[in-house]
Parts: structure tokens; sequence; C-alpha cells
């Protein structure tokens, strides 16, 4: 067992969603995390930190992680929606989330009842792996353009360049930033928030 995994369990590591409020020092979801952990424990799979939380892999790939946050304890599946879902237990965490899939606990009870499932939906992570499958994300292309930051490309050359030399990754995050509000006030006022970064080179999650 990875030490680092101890801590997180008990205190956490004060960067990832496991801290409700900046005064937090222990998460509330210690037994359950346990449980799962005792679970993941048992399929084979090799236990560190990633990200500043419990991460699980099969030979050097990533599987699935477990996290804590304010509401649930989760289980969460890199290639989860590759995986085939008889109980309907997986939750897409967003609305733009194309890859993972996560298994949402609130009790114990609920997690020893589910146990043979918990596992048995890690296994089928463990397959889809081993098989080379892979997720087929969205191309750029597919991303809408809300209309406010389509005008400011077609009338600043200098800014569509600047958008069009940021990787695909860093694209998706903007137009998905600049889609989400529905008013178009709104919208204008993100994307001219974040003109200064695009030229800098910069995606939105970027610091």
């Amino acid at each position: 067992m990875n030490q680092d995994v101890e801590t997180y369990l008990t205190e956490g590591c004060g960067r990832c969603p496991l801290m409700s409020t900046p005064e937090c020092k222990v998460h509330t979801w210690h037994e359950e995390l346990v449980q799962l952990r005792a679970l993941l424990l048992e399929c084979d799979l090799e236990e560190e930190v990633k990200w500043g939380v419990p991460c699980y892999t099969f030979q050097s790939k990533n599987i699935l992680m477990l996290s804590a946050f304010k509401k649930y304890c989760t289980v969460s599946f890199f290639k989860g929606a590759l995986l085939p879902d008889p109980m309907g237990i997986l939750v897409k965490p967003g609305a733009n989330t194309q890859a993972s899939r996560q298994l949402r606990f609130t009790k114990g009870q609920d997690i020893a009842a589910l146990a043979d499932a918990i596992q048995a939906y890690v296994k089928e992570a463990i397959e889809v792996e081993k098989s080379g499958r892979s997720v087929e994300f969205k191309s750029t292309a597919e991303f809408e353009v809300p209309e406010e930051f389509q005008t400011r490309l077609d009338d600043d050359p200098a800014l569509r360049d600047a958008f069009e030399a940021l990787t695909p990754g860093r694209q998706r995050s903007y137009l998905l930033h600049f889609s989400q509000p529905k008013q178009s006030k709104t919208r204008t006022s993100r994307v001219e928030k974040c003109i200064p970064r695009i030229f800098e080179g910069k995606g939105f999650h970027d610091r």
C-alpha cells in the first residue's frame, strides 16, 4: 500500500476537490474511501498518487482514480465511456465530459451492497485497457463557435491566427467556456476577458 494514499485518506492533499473549504483539514469520507480502496486493491492494480489523488494503474496505464468531493466520493474511470453499464450506475461528471465516468457514493452501506459490481466494473476497465481501445474525442471542428467569438475572429485576423495556433485542447477549452452562458452579454464578456490569454498562447486552464 502507498503511504501517500494513506495520507490522502486521513488528511487530504490540500490541492484537490477533497477540501470542501480552505479551513478543512480532514475530509468526511474516510470510512467510505477505505472501503473502496480495499476493493480496488483486490483487483491487481498498482496504487500511486497522481494529480494529488489516489490513482490505480495496470501495466503503467491509468485505469481509475479514487477521489473525495464535498457531496460524495468517487471511483472515476479514465475510459468510462467505453464501459458497459448494465446497472446504470455510471455517472457522466459534466455535460461536456467525453471519456471519464464515475461511480458515486455517500454511504458505506451502498459500497458494501455494490462491492461485487464495483469490482466487476474495474475488471471491465482493465479489459478495455488490454484491448487497446480508446475514446474517440470530438474534433475541434465539431465544437460550436459562439457567434460573439466568431465575430471577433472575423474582425481581427491577428486574433484568429493566435487562436488557430493554440493546441486543439486549448481551443476546445475556450469554446466550451464561451458557449456556457445563456446570455449574449455574458458570452461577450468572457470572450473579451480571454483574448489577452489567447494572444499569449495560453489555454483557459493554464496558469
